[in-house]
């Protein structure tokens, strides 16, 4: 018996539609029946996802001299998690209602420098009475609590989903009907999350306008209120792409889709560890050169370093992406 009588007739002795094991696997209808229709074979990754569902050993799939099922006693990979129907919708539910607290934190630690920037060219004007020791200190304060209140929002935003964390990392299983519910709820919500993706990236192209606008006009105050409105609008931008990703991310991770497939899962700790030691190198780097020897011990003035960071974690995480593609 070859692969496809096989797989056609286990499906049937499971009662099981086409739509219902490809629900189970996670591929579209058409894929079973090219599989059982001998048109096309599945891959090994399916394959034992099979041989999990339906009890049977591998070697009784691949082998067509076997006609007998045969239970696999001890299977190489320990069972799935398997994720229901009810824990997906609360999954999905706690991330729609975390995906604003998500933004709003995102924009407090984007906008944290505005402050301190804006004082401290007060008090080196003279416009306001205040030294520019007391400007960098009520700066710095104002700096960390924002952020402090959006490091706030993060962790409590991932305390509500602890008991979903191996989404993230784990492969698992999700019972019938998940799979066409997350689909249905994406393409419900694609308009919608196209648009405001959007108008994130016009905020962040637009928020490069009042630098230009500061050099043509050339005057130093110019300069600061172009610097401040790029960090109002970058942030806008920013906190608009974190809310339509959270919910974005929560039906990929459902899916095992975009950046959630299981070959990225099992690379993400590599990942993890190069996003840690760049951030800790950056931060490393913030704080030697403004309070080090040569240091100027004027933070309001090294605030380009985080900027500078932000855009190399981008191609940082672009080479390591690239590297772990061409191992695969």
């Amino acid at each position: 018996m070859i692969l496809a009588e096989k797989i056609m007739q286990l499906r049937k002795k499971a009662s099981w539609s086409q739509e219902e094991l490809a629900e189970q696997l996670g591929v579209t209808r058409q894929s079973v029946s090219k599989w059982e229709g001998a048109q096309s074979l599945p891959d090994l990754e399916k394959i034992l996802q099979m041989s999990r569902l339906f009890g049977v050993s591998t070697d009784f799939l691949l082998k067509d001299e076997l006609e007998a099922e045969s239970p696999d006693p001890a299977p190489d990979t320990p069972a799935l998690r398997r994720v229901t129907l009810a824990e997906a919708s609360a999954y999905l539910a706690l991330r729609r209602e975390a995906a604003p607290k998500m933004a709003l934190g995102t924009l407090l630690c984007v906008w944290s420098p505005v402050t301190l920037i804006g004082l401290s060219f007060v008090s080196e004007a003279g416009r306001f009475p205040m030294t520019q020791n007391a400007a960098a200190g009520l700066g710095l304060c104002v700096l960390l609590i924002l952020v402090a209140i959006g490091v706030a929002l993060f962790l409590s935003c991932g305390r509500g989903t602890r008991d979903f964390a191996f989404l993230e990392t784990e492969p698992f299983e999700t019972e019938y009907g998940v799979s066409g519910m997350v689909k249905h709820r994406r393409r419900a919500g694609e308009d919608r999350t196209h648009r405001l993706n959007t108008v994130a990236a016009m905020f962040c192209i637009l928020a490069a306008l009042p630098l230009f606008a500061a050099i043509f006009w050339g005057a130093a105050a110019a300069y600061i209120l172009g610097v401040c409105l790029t960090i109002v609008l970058a942030g806008v931008g920013a906190a608009l792409f974190v809310y339509t990703g959270t919910e974005t991310a929560a039906m990929e991770k459902l899916l095992e889709d975009g950046d959630y497939t299981r070959a990225r899962k099992r690379s993400s700790s590599l990942r993890g560890a190069v996003s840690v030691i760049y951030w800790l190198t950056a931060t490393a780097v913030f704080l030697f050169y403004t309070f080090g020897p040569r240091g100027n011990g004027q933070p309001q003035y090294s605030w380009f370093i985080w900027a500078i960071a932000g855009v190399l974690y981008a191609a940082v995480m672009a080479i390591v992406r690239l590297l772990e593609g061409r191992k695969r």
